[in-house]
């Protein structure tokens, strides 16, 4: 396993694993004994970086989430597990109510909702504290100075160490970060957003808003990245949820446009020319970019999750991350 350190506050910043393991499915559609041999591998591997929320996995069985974040504090009591091990968790989506959906009825972030959610994923992980708490989806109800504020009361509490943030406009995280750097406060340190090797289009609506999708890792966000180096970037869905081994499993208007068949067919020539599966290419080439992101990658059983650790140690040579860049 490789590692790197995200956060700069020598109080708060952690050494992780560049390869994540999120737990959104984990305790809902991957049963616990599933859930508990992949985690027990991902372990043993040296894996250190697990991703979770609050509102996970909600969808499941019409329930307000949490699932998931019960299941990890059942694996970590029963295996011993201390602070070692990061996990990462979200605020900010979960529905007001059991059985609806966040687009329109998501609890925000408040500064009230930030503590109460906070307390909640303290008791359901069996932490004392919580390593990296992210705000996982926009609330334009909320000034952002509240957000600001309420997030920094718990880190000065030590309820939570990191700050994140995920799917918000790249404007609107550097507004938030310029308002905490004013205050003197702790401010968003780890980004995380949909990246993957192949672009999917931009000008197309998105969910929450008619301008495209929050949660796409998109040309502004990537060039703010490289102006603030100290930034971590995790990056979700790398594998396009099976895209790149099942291609019919790519949105066919997201990916249809002439760049993708370009791509597919250089990363294939990679993989062949690596011995390599497509999907370790795909990691390795995030993992070791110019620009170096945290790929956070799902398993519903431990064979799945022993290929994405295989590209772990995957080095591309420069003619081959070349030829991935170049193609159009």
């Amino acid at each position: 396993m490789k590692y790197r350190t995200i956060g700069t506050d020598p109080n708060t910043r952690r050494e992780v694993s560049v390869l994540s393991l999120g737990a959104m499915l984990f305790g809902t559609a991957t049963d616990e004994a599933t859930s508990f041999a992949v985690l027990d591998r991902y372990v043993e591997a040296g894996g250190t970086f697990i991703d979770t929320s609050g509102n996970y996995a909600f969808w499941a069985n019409g329930t307000q989430g949490g699932e998931s974040e019960e299941l990890l504090g059942r694996w970590r009591r029963s295996r011993g597990v201390g602070d070692e091990i990061v996990i990462a968790t979200k605020v900010g989506a979960r529905p007001l109510a059991p059985g609806t959906g966040w687009i329109d009825n998501a609890e925000g972030l408040s500064a009230a909702v930030l503590r109460e959610s906070a307390e909640r994923s303290l008791d359901r992980l069996g932490v004392s504290k919580l390593d990296l708490l992210y705000a996982h989806i926009e609330d334009p109800t909320v000034p952002l100075g509240e957000t600001v504020e309420g997030f920094a009361k718990l880190v000065a509490e030590g309820t939570v160490g990191l700050l994140g943030v995920s799917n918000h406009w790249a404007w609107r995280v550097e507004r938030a970060r310029s308002l905490a750097v004013a205050a003197g406060l702790p401010g968003y340190e780890v980004l995380q957003y949909q990246h993957s090797y192949l672009r999917p289009r931009t000008d197309l609506p998105g969910a929450l808003s008619p301008d495209g999708s929050q949660g796409e890792a998109g040309g502004d966000l990537l060039s703010y990245l490289r102006a603030e180096p100290e930034l971590a970037m995790v990056v979700y869905s790398p594998l396009l949820r099976g895209g790149y081994v099942h291609q019919d499993r790519l949105d066919a208007v997201e990916y249809g446009h002439p760049g993708t068949p370009a791509r597919l067919a250089a990363l294939r020539e990679v993989a062949a020319d690596a011995g390599a599966t497509v999907n370790q290419v795909v990691l390795a080439w995030l993992i070791g970019g110019e620009l170096p992101m945290i790929p956070l990658v799902g398993a519903s059983s431990v064979a799945q999750l022993e290929e994405s650790l295989a590209a772990v140690e995957l080095e591309l040579t420069a003619e081959q991350r070349a030829r991935l860049d170049a193609a159009r």
